[in-house]
Parts: structure tokens; C-alpha cells; sequence
């Protein structure tokens, strides 16, 4: 039987597109089941599409990879949904001969959220009982995974995406292979800009359900009004504008990974319905009384003081206490001593791969700035920092006129203090000055180093204790000794 005998239509227009959001599938089964139903069972993402390529039908695994619900996409040109490399090269459909197999290419989509994913992409005929082409089915198999497994992302400096040899960061990538393999539920802290997203995204890349979808939610850009929506679904009709029934991210995340970033903003309403949803696995869409038994990891993150909200009553301990099974802390880059200069190479070659530029490295005086920069925006600034100078030069060595003006400015105080406030305070703590000197011109490296000198004297030359006063790592300070010709 060709697959086309089994649809029988039932649906509603987009631009004159007819879309199967009630299509059934006949004649396989004592009744009439339900296409969206079935297609939803295929664990793979697939779409069905009509002759001008535009999508009739798709299931829940597409929508997770690609971050569009079925009634956005239907009716719309599938390039615009899939957003497929080989859309641009040309589509594998219109390579179809009539009497031809399916295709299968390697390519990657950008999806909802930009997010890049390498993928496989096959594409075949649908017949009707004739045997005339009336459509195309097309499947996509997130390959990721299999790619990073090839890169030996396993090795000692590296995890997925995350990059490290500091002692903070080997500790991390040594616990990580464990915790993958675990279901419990995960909070990640740390400041802005860390890697929360990166470890959370590697933590379900490495676990057996790297398979299933990963799904972020950022708790802090939905609106109220509409978080319980998105968290948890909604029945058609359940509210003033519900004209279609919504899945949710936790159904969509069904068999994966559901990552909270910033759960720090989630309304004390939804906390009690997270907690409720990580005691029992299941969830309630709005509107309706039946519940859906959802197989789904929880991630949480956030740069929120959390013990410090639930003390004030802002965040929920019992639900503190459920997302706390395990805590990954991810240290500031500041702290991360030699890994500065290790992200710094992984970040050059990767940009310069991805502009198809011959960069070699930094020049001394660069290298020099980009050392002694403290980053308070931490890796995701000094990435963006990598991909602004790669832009700037063209091929050779990353020279200081490549950087962002704010790094080379002499007059940004933060970098080249030009006086040091006034004041008879003694040096106890970075960012204090001493007496006299105070009143005086002195650059941040003679600064930094009267720092150094003072924390070692202070401690007796105990280098763990000089870096704790510091606020810095031990390999941080064994880096500025050494920059700055300190013995000890």
C-alpha cells in the first residue's frame, strides 16, 4: 500500500494551502487514527509537504528541533521552517526523479533561536494510490552529538562546547561524564556570561538522551500572563484567544532535556507547579483535567542568590531544595587563570575557520591587553571580544588596532587609572590604595604588583592564602608573580 492512500484530509487554509491539522489515516486500522497522533510516535523529526513545498503536517520532534509549533509552520515553504544550508544550494525535492529514491544529505538548519544544529536530511515522494506524486516526506536526524563524539570532545581540557584546564574546571569536566548518565535534577550557578548554557547543553549532548530534544526556556523574557502557557500547554479554549491546542515545552521536551535559565524570575505561581510537576512527572495544560505523564530532565540556572531570594520569600526553599540535588558552580573567567589565554586560542581558531581568514595569533603588546583584562562580562565577552578583532584583521596577527576601542582607551579608568583616590586607608583588599601614594599618578600593572607584594607579606608568602585575600585563583597569581618578576 503507497503511503499516499492512507491520508484522508480534514483541514483548514493558510494562503490556499490546505493544512492537516485534523488529517487521519484510514484503512491501516480498525478506525480512523488521528496523522497528527502517529506522526507524533516517530521519534525522528519529520514534515509532509505538498508539491510546492509547503508544509501540510509535521510532529512534535520537528517542533522541538526547529522551535516552531505546527500552526505557524502550515502552509508555509518549508525553507522558512527548516532552514536547511541545502535550501540555499538547492533543494533536494526538486532533485527527485520520478522513479527515484529518497535522498539523503548531511547539512545543518538554524533554528528558532539561531542556534546552529548539523543534521541529515532525507527526502522522499509521497504517491497517492495511482501512484502520482502528490507531496514529499522529509525526515531530519540531529547529528550533533555523533560530530562531537568525533572531535574527542572528551579530553582533558574539554567538554561539548566548554573549554579548561584551571583546577575549577577540571574538577567540573571530571564530575560531568557521571552526572550525565544521572536523571536528577541539575541547578547551575554562576555569574553572567560563564558558560551555564553551554554546560547544560553539553550535560544532555553526553547523556543518553541526547536523542530526544533540548529545550531552553528563559524564565526571565516570557511574560507572566503567558509563562504557564508556554511551561505547560493549553486546551483549546481554555482562555480568550486559545483558538488551537498548544503542547507546551515540557511536552515538547518529552524524552530529553528542559533547561530553566534565570529560574530566579519564575513567578511563585509556576514554582508551585514545578515543584508539583518534579514530585509526580506530570503535567496539567491549562484547561484540562486530564494529565500527561512527561519523561523530562530538568537543567536549572541562574546568576540569582537563591538562598538569599527564598530567606526574603521571593523564591520557594521546598523548591530550592528540589533543583538542588546537583550544583555545578561555573567560576568566572577572572578566577580561571591560564584558561583565559587556552579560550582565547579555541576562539581565534574557531573564527577564523568560520571567516576563512589566516590568523596566526596575537602580537605581544595584544596579548598583553587581553591578558590584564578582568572581564566582568566573563567568557561571552571575551568571545565577543575574539570575533569583533577577527572581523578587524585580515590575516596575519591580532595587533592592538584590531581590538574594541574600550580596550585600548587611555582613558577608561577601569584599565588606566590616571589618579587614585585620596585617602590614609591601608591596603587590605584590592581596590584600596595607601596613604601618600594615593595622591599620586600610578599605573594599574605598579598598582597590581604593590598588591601582590602586600597580599604576600601579609600572609608570609603562603601563596593560597595571598590569592584568597586577592579574590584571585591560585594559577592566576602564579601568572602575575611571573609577569611581574616576583620571587617568593
Amino acid at each position: 500500500m503507497r503511503r499516499g492512500s492512507l491520508l484522508s484530509m480534514v483541514s483548514g487554509k493558510t494562503n490556499g494551502v490546505k493544512i492537516s491539522f485534523h488529517a487521519q489515516v484510514n484503512g491501516l486500522f480498525g478506525s480512523p487514527v488521528p496523522l497528527g497522533m502517529f506522526l507524533d510516535e516517530i521519534p525522528l523529526p519529520v514534515a509532509v509537504m505538498n508539491l510546492d513545498r509547503r508544509i501540510l503536517a509535521m510532529n512534535r520532534a520537528m517542533e522541538a528541533l526547529t522551535g516552531f509549533s505546527r500552526e505557524e509552520a502550515g502552509g508555509i515553504a518549508c525553507y522558512h521552517i527548516l532552514r536547511n544550508r541545502i535550501c540555499l544550494e538547492g533543494c533536494p525535492a526538486l532533485g527527485l526523479e520520478a522513479g527515484s529514491e529518497s535522498i539523503r544529505m548531511e547539512s545543518d538548519l538554524i533554528n528558532r533561536d539561531r542556534r546552529r544544529v548539523p543534521v541529515v536530511v532525507t527526502v522522499g515522494h509521497v504517491r497517492d494510490t495511482e501512484g502520482k506524486i502528490v507531496g514529499f516526506l522529509e525526515s531530519v536526524e540531529d547529528i550533533g552529538t555523533l560530530r562531537e563524539l568525533d572531535e574527542k570532545r572528551y579530553s582533558a581540557y574539554r567538554f561539548g562546547s566548554l573549554v579548561g584546564k584551571c583546577p575549577q574546571m577540571e574538577k567540573l569536566f571530571q564530575t560531568l561524564p557521571l552526572l550525565s548518565q544521572s536523571n536528577s535534577a541539575v541547578l547551575i550557578t554562576g555569574e553572567t556570561g560563564t558558560g551555564k548554557d553551554m554546560l547544560a547543553e553539553a550535560l544532555h549532548r553526553a547523556s543518553n538522551r541526547a536523542g530526544g530534544p533540548f529545550v531552553k526556556v528563559n524564565c526571565g523574557a516570557l511574560p507572566e500572563t503567558l509563562m504557564e502557557s508556554e511551561l505547560f500547554g493549553h486546551r483549546k479554549g481554555a482562555f480568550t484567544g486559545a483558538v488551537e491546542t498548544k503542547p507546551g515545552r515540557f511536552r515538547l521536551a518529552h524524552n530529553g532535556t528542559l533547561y530553566l535559565t534565570e529560574i530566579g524570575d519564575l513567578p511563585l505561581a509556576l514554582q508551585v507547579k514545578l515543584l508539583t510537576f518534579l514530585d509526580d512527572k506530570v503535567i496539567y495544560p491549562l484547561g484540562s483535567t486530564r494529565g500527561f505523564q512527561c519523561d523530562v530532565r530538568v537543567i536549572a540556572a541562574t546568576h540569582r542568590d537563591l538562598e538569599q531570594m527564598a530567606r526574603e520569600g521571593t523564591f520557594r526553599k521546598d523548591l530550592l531544595f528540589r533543583i538542588n540535588v546537583v550544583r555545578l558552580e561555573m567560576p568566572p573567567l577572572r578566577e580561571r587563570g591560564d584558561d583565559v589565554r587556552l579560550i582565547m586560542d579555541h576562539f581565534l581558531n574557531s573564527f577564523s575557520k568560520q571567516f576563512g581568514k589566516k590568523i596566526h595569533g596575537f602580537s605581544g603588546k595584544a596579548l598583553r591587553i587581553l591578558m590584564d583584562y578582568s572581564y566582568p562580562g566573563n567568557v561571552r565577552e571575551l568571545r565577543n571580544i575574539i570575533e569583533y578583532a577577527v572581523n578587524m584583521c585580515g590575516e596575519g596577527r591580532i595587533h592592538p588596532r584590531h581590538l574594541p576601542a574600550y580596550l585600548t582607551d587611555r582613558k577608561n579608568p577601569a584599565l588606566f587609572p590616571q589618579t587614585l583616590p585620596e585617602t590614609d586607608a591601608a591596603v587590605d583588599l584590592p581596590g584600596r590604595w595607601v596613604g601618600e601614594q594615593a595622591r599620586t599618578p600610578e599605573t594599574w600593572a605598579a598598582t597590581e604588583r604593590r598588591l601582590i607584594l602586600d597580599a604576600l607579606v601579609r600572609t608570609r608568602g603562603n601563596r593560597t592564602r595571598a590569592a584568597a585575600l586577592l579574590g584571585w585563583g591560585r594559577s592566576t597569581l602564579w601568572r602575575k608573580m611571573k609577569q611581574y618578576e616576583i620571587s617568593g
